[in-house]
């Protein structure tokens, strides 16, 4: 049977796994890519052995029925993992398209300056789930073919601190370094402003400072808030970005909230970012933070029982960033010690670092839910369209401590609160805010609640 045969019965076996496992396959299935076919045969690529082994015990025999049901014959599936792509191996693959992790075949030019990017943040360490798969699309499609796309042009990656926005960035950076001779540039947003002031102050402004930004093919600025306040900066990368986008060279940025909540940033500057691509991403869900530390584990050849890997994923739904450096500390610790990592160690060591999560990383629910508890409300009045006086008040109150105790944007809020836009949320803010200043009785009132909140989120609600 040809290939063209065989890709429809693949993906009709998959729809109907997905089907009837619902949302437990989503995460695993979704990993797994349909590569080609010979006539008894289906090859198929994991993102990592990981991945590849969970789905082998969760779907495998689900999986050949199927397919053999659909084929009408018995086929076999091969395997091929993702990192280890380019080492060779028993299953003679001839990809449809050059992989994204492949090694250059481009003569590099030496003349380039190299980018100053970490070593494993490469698109083949980053673990894809619903909260960033969108944002890693995106990445991969200005990697391989960087300006192609006007409205790609510019990649804004946006979200809280820690969830993979600058590995996004620095895969982008990395593949293009490595397979094309484009001049690629990577700073951080406040590397770009110190580079001004410090440009200014010598009055090399022309000569170096433009030399430096504005002959590049790809130009990757990270934390692109970090500028807000710098009026004259703003100004000058607004002329870096007009100069750009005119050549048609490709310009990615990260920011730690939407464009729109940069209350500082210059309008003319604001609207060139509204130009091209934006893309969100959320804090990993259980299953993938799971898929992370046993991801990070097998990378650094790590030994940790999956009851550990538990213990951190369940208890630590803040970012991709705690979730690594708290596995890092318990293994450097057994490390130094010369112990195996168990879970009465992993409690012990890790025992401030979960409780503080638990204090700093509150739901969003239980915010609510302890706000219209305080207000003698119950929660659809709160998250609802009423518009009593005494409703509106909790309301306002419950957003300003979502916004001051979670990393939520003003637009995330807003969702949480029956799809109200982020311009009432900020509004909302600023009033309770303002008048905390001159109420006692407000200030008391909203202490007194983030009081509850956190005593709340310990006792785990």
């Amino acid at each position: 049977m040809p290939d063209k045969d065989l890709k429809p019965v693949w993906e009709n076996t998959i729809k109907q796994l997905a089907q009837e496992t619902r949302g437990d396959s989503n995460f695993w299935l979704s990993s797994l890519h349909y590569i080609k076919a010979s006539e008894n045969e289906i090859y198929v690529e994991a993102s990592s052995a990981f991945v590849w082994e969970e789905i082998r015990k969760r779907f495998s025999k689900r999986i050949e029925k199927l397919l053999n049901e659909l084929a009408g014959k018995e086929i076999t599936i091969l395997e091929r993992i993702s990192a280890q792509a380019d080492e060779g191996g028993e299953v003679p693959l001839s990809m449809p398209q050059e992989p994204l992790h492949s090694p250059s075949k481009i003569k590099k030019n030496l003349d380039r300056p190299v980018p100053q990017f970490q070593e494993d943040y490469v698109f083949e360490t980053f673990v894809v789930s619903e909260a960033n798969k969108y944002a890693y699309n995106a990445a991969q499609a200005v990697a391989k073919n960087p300006s192609a796309k006007k409205n790609y042009n510019p990649l804004l990656i946006y979200g809280g601190t820690g969830l993979g926005k600058t590995h996004l960035m620095q895969g982008i950076g990395h593949y293009i370094y490595n397979n094309s001779d484009l001049k690629v540039l990577y700073i951080t947003g406040e590397g770009f402003m110190q580079d001004f002031v410090e440009m200014v102050g010598r009055k090399k402004m022309d000569s170096e400072f433009k030399k430096k930004y504005r002959h590049v093919d790809i130009l990757l600025i990270d934390d692109i808030h970090t500028i807000e306040k710098g009026a004259g900066t703003q100004e000058e990368l607004f002329y870096t970005f007009e100069e750009l986008y005119k050549k048609n060279k490709q310009m990615v940025f990260t920011c730690d909230r939407p464009i729109s909540e940069l209350k500082n940033m210059a309008p003319r500057l604001q609207s060139r970012f509204q130009w091209g691509l934006h893309m969100a991403i959320q804090p990993p869900d259980y299953e993938t933070r799971v898929a992370i530390l046993k991801n990070m584990a097998e990378r650094y050849h790590y030994t940790v029982p999956d009851e550990v890997i538990y213990l951190i994923s369940k208890n630590i739904t803040s970012n991709v960033r705690d979730l690594e450096g708290a596995l890092n500390r318990i293994c450097e610790y057994g490390v130094l010690l010369g112990k195996s990592i168990t879970l009465e160690i992993a409690q012990r060591e890790l025992k401030d670092d979960l409780v503080s999560q638990r204090q700093g990383n509150l739901s969003v629910e239980n915010i609510q839910r302890v706000t219209a508890d305080y207000f003698h409300l119950s929660l659809n009045d709160l998250k609802g369209k009423k518009r009593s006086a005494n409703v509106v008040r909790a309301r306002r109150v419950a957003m300003y401590l979502v916004r001051e105790l979670t990393e939520l944007s003003l637009t995330e809020i807003g969702q949480e609160f029956g799809g109200k836009d982020h311009a009432t949320v900020h509004v909302s803010c600023n009033d309770i805010e303002n008048e905390m200043r001159i109420n006692n009785n407000l200030y008391g009132t909203v202490q007194e609640l983030k009081r509850m909140v956190k005593e709340y989120g310990v006792k785990g609600g």
